[in-house]
């Protein structure tokens, strides 16, 4: 397991994805207005996975981290 001190927050990693990565989702897959549950949770995936291999979330924290509120509602 990755030194703990040196790790983000569960928070910081939602409001990172929601300022960042969310935009982007929303832009390229919502444009009918509507919700694409499945395209948010794949990028949140694909978030925790990237944070878990640069060091910046533990092993821990990218194995027990569950789909934040931002990926199944607007």
């Amino acid at each position: 397991m990755k030194d703990l001190y040196k790790v983000i927050s569960r928070d910081e990693a939602i409001q990172r994805f929601e300022n960042n990565i969310l935009p982007m989702v929303i832009q390229s897959c919502e444009q009918d207005g509507e919700l694409d549950g499945p395209a948010r949770r794949e990028a949140w995936n694909n978030w925790t996975d990237m944070l878990c291999k640069d060091g910046e979330i533990s092993d821990w924290q990218y194995a027990n981290w569950s789909q934040p509120e931002c990926c199944n509602r607007k």
